[in-house]
């Protein structure tokens, strides 16, 4: 049994949801977002509240059941408050900009890097060391944050690159004498 998957997900007021097919659509006053459904999951929109059981008793059904449950749950509360992961950038020199549609980084290399920010994904940078990624998919979200700390992971000798806010690099000690 899953621990997760037995509760059901509560629809908050301002948040209308419907089952049309395969796929659950889920809006609110952020927006709209859409779920594929699996076969193996049964899902029903009643009481002011979402509930996902398995359909049958197999293995794949009872492997999907807490993880479509925690899918459904991610879609009420992106377009209910939405999600944001913030990035700081630890390192001489390196800085961040954001300038509309795109992300302007300064990372030590010999040129900028011009991050295209994709559609439904809003990037700010309060000041030049921190970029805020926010959007109402969590994926989407997790994705962008992931690329654009992938252009300068950290380091672990001086902690030089980009981290995710509350994020420990393990230090290494550097070379002796």
């Amino acid at each position: 049994m899953s621990r997760i998957g037995k509760k059901p997900v509560a629809i908050p007021s301002g948040v209308t949801a419907s089952i049309e097919g395969k796929t659950l659509s889920v809006k609110g006053p952020k927006g709209t977002l859409t779920l594929g459904l699996r076969d193996e999951i049964a899902y029903a929109v009643e009481d002011g509240q979402i509930s996902v059981k398995p359909a049958n008793d197999g293995k794949t059904a009872r492997a999907f059941w807490g993880m479509q449950r925690t899918l459904v749950s991610n879609l009420i509360e992106g377009v209910t408050n939405g999600f944001t992961k913030t990035l700081d950038i630890t390192g001489v020199g390196y800085r961040a900009q954001s300038q509309g549609k795109t992300l302007k980084l300064q990372l030590g290399y010999s040129h900028d890097v011009n991050y295209a920010v994709p559609e439904g994904i809003e990037i700010k940078t309060p000041d030049n060391t921190t970029v805020e990624i926010s959007g109402i998919d969590k994926q989407k979200v997790g994705q962008v944050a992931a690329e654009i700390r992938r252009w300068r992971k950290p380091e672990p000798y001086k902690g030089k690159g980009i981290r995710y806010r509350g994020e420990y690099i393990f230090r290494k000690e550097g070379k002796k004498k």
